[in-house]
């Protein structure tokens, strides 16, 4: 009698897959205080990376060009937080001043919003079940008690501070090794293919992020004039504060343009008299964030550099809730850093197709891998002498 041979089921890789993917998740928030700063530096030294081969054609140091950049930074930085520190400052402690008056003006425009807060306040003050002497006496308390948003700044900026420290100081060392790692990557790989694929991988990322990175700089510089002028044009107050604000937010996709109109209609409100006023500085802080969205950055960053608007937002979401504001600007480096790997092995070339944006290149650059039928597939194999 013959034996039948039963196949025993090939393991449930989609488990591990999702194993790994909730373990990383998890080292992602809980090591945001290390990884944060670590990551921003990685970026920050990909990004300069061009600036230091074309100084080092020209025999610059390594270490100097690190030095220029740091120096670089750490002027713009200064200039932006001396320039824009009082108009910030004002806006931070007139906080809840702002608020109470945007709030004051929508209830004018809208009777049942104003009646929704009436019956809200008579439901807190049921609950209370205290008198109206007495609940005057504790909203004041709690107003004294709670900590206004120049107050949190001000106890959250030593480890800012430090972060940006650990961030500065990393970008240095990385700058200034010039291509170690590079180095590094060849050397840990013994097989030529391999050595080929990792050097290759490696350049591709420094490439397109470095590229995404430069030209979205320069983009965002010339919406934030845009914005600031037009703004200027409109009367609205501190313009070159709004100018910066629309430099910064727009390094997050979809989200930025978003907390940016917002922000201009509520200071739109407290400044104008009328709300039509406010409306029409939104709408042209829209308008301007939208003719950029939709035709100068498509056009600028290529097809290469096209991705999914589905896995961005997601992608965006997800990095905001783990490290907030700075999560929310590397979410699209790290996708175009999958993007690569995902070009490159090809077991990741389904998961490229997902990232891949409609219209998109997307293509196997590497060669099949070499097999073990054909051992002269390989170029680091010998050939096999003849007889």
């Amino acid at each position: 009698m013959s034996q039948t041979k039963i196949a025993r089921p090939a393991a449930p890789g989609w488990a591990i897959i999702g194993l790994f993917v909730l373990s990383a998740g998890a080292a992602i928030v809980l090591a945001r205080a290390f990884l944060m700063p670590v990551i921003l530096a990685f970026l920050l030294s990909l990004t300069f990376s061009p600036v230091r081969r074309v100084l080092a054609r020209r025999g610059v140091p390594d270490a100097v060009t690190a030095l220029l950049v740091l120096l670089a930074l750490v002027t713009a930085l200064g200039a932006a937080v001396m320039g824009l520190s009082t108009p910030v400052q004002t806006y931070a402690s007139d906080a809840s001043t702002i608020a109470a008056d945007v709030e004051r003006k929508l209830r004018g425009l809208s009777s049942a919003v104003e009646k929704v807060a009436e019956a809200s306040e008579e439901v807190e003050k049921i609950a209370a079940g205290s008198t109206e002497e007495d609940a005057s006496s504790e909203a004041e308390r709690v107003v004294v008690d709670e900590p206004s948003l120049l107050s949190q700044a001000v106890t959250s900026a030593p480890a800012l501070l430090a972060q940006l420290v650990l961030t500065l100081a990393l970008m240095f060392f990385l700058i200034a090794s010039g291509d170690m790692f590079y180095e590094k990557i060849v050397q840990a790989h013994p097989r030529f293919a391999d050595k080929k694929r990792s050097i290759t991988i490696a350049f591709d990322i420094e490439r397109k992020i470095s590229r995404y990175f430069l030209t979205i700089t320069v983009i965002n510089a010339g919406l934030g004039v845009a914005i600031g002028v037009a703004l200027f044009l409109l009367d609205m107050p501190n313009p070159v504060l709004f100018g910066a604000m629309a430099f910064v937010l727009n390094f997050v996709p979809f989200l930025g343009a978003i907390i940016g109109v917002i922000i201009t209609a509520a200071i739109g409100l407290v400044t104008y008299d009328q709300a039509g006023s406010a409306v029409l500085a939104a709408l042209v802080y829209l308008g301007l964030t939208s003719l950029e969205g939709q035709f100068i950055t498509p056009y600028a960053v290529g097809r290469s550099l096209k991705l999914n608007p589905v896995v961005v937002f997601l992608a965006v979401a997800f990095w905001g809730w783990a490290w907030s504001v700075i999560g929310m600007v590397i979410a699209v480096p790290v996708l175009i850093a999958l993007r690569v790997f995902s070009e490159h092995v090809p077991g990741m070339h389904g998961l490229g197709l997902f990232l891949a944006g409609r219209g998109s290149d997307l293509v196997q650059t590497d060669p099949p891998e070499p097999t073990s039928a054909d051992p002269q597939s390989d170029p680091a194999t010998p050939p096999a002498p003849h007889p």
